[in-house]
């Protein structure tokens, strides 16, 4: 059964399609990388594959049925990292991560948050506000999400090698490895080629003037 499917997808931005009559299908553990020159619309459609906007037409599946019409459990099982990175930043890293955990009923102790920016070589740094933090530092500060989100089905990822160095992309890639070895799927995009070793299907959206 497919995880997430799309029958006819169009957008258009400002008056230009970016693509139409768009179907594919991703199943249980599998990652479909999401092709294409900017102003493709690979953001937007992944906007339109989280539920953050509606398609111009078309519709999006999560277990074969209509994500308008399962909202809650959809997002309950998803995990969408965007090029906003969803951080306050006058806020620490710590306070940040609990109070995204509060928001997603997600039940974890401050040991486990201090241990996973600890992974991300952010020691040192967990109490202080994350504006003093470089862009790649509060990268990592979003990208610990997805260390604690483990009941998800679902990762839609943009871009989220952006700003990380090399140790910062293998982590990362390391961590999107094992949740597809646990049956999780992910979309994702990329500027840099994809280097998971993993099965991996692609899409490629065409520019459209």
């Amino acid at each position: 059964m497919a995880v997430l499917s799309v029958t006819n997808l169009s957008v258009v931005k400002r008056d230009r399609l970016l693509f139409e009559n768009l179907n594919f299908a991703v199943e249980q553990g599998g990652l479909l990388y999401v092709k294409g020159q900017n102003g493709a619309g690979k953001t937007s459609m992944l906007r339109v594959l989280a539920g953050l906007v509606e398609a111009d037409c078309g519709n999006v599946f999560f277990s074969q049925q209509n994500i308008k019409d399962c909202r809650e459990n959809y997002h309950q099982n998803l995990v969408y990292f965007g090029h906003k990175l969803g951080i306050n930043l006058t806020l620490s890293a710590v306070e940040n991560l609990q109070y995204w955990c509060k928001q997603h009923q997600v039940v974890i102790s401050v040991h486990t948050i201090f241990s996973t920016l600890a992974q991300l070589n952010l020691v040192g740094l967990e109490d202080i506000p994350v504006n003093n933090l470089s862009a790649g530092q509060q990268r990592r500060v979003a990208l610990a999400r997805l260390w604690f989100k483990q009941d998800a089905k679902l990762w839609i990822l943009d871009e989220p090698f952006t700003a990380l160095d090399t140790q910062g992309i293998e982590l990362l890639s390391k961590q999107i490895t094992k949740f597809l070895s646990g049956g999780g799927t992910v979309v994702m995009t990329s500027h840099q080629a994809l280097r998971l070793d993993y099965p991996t299907d692609e899409i490629t959206l065409e520019y459209r003037i």
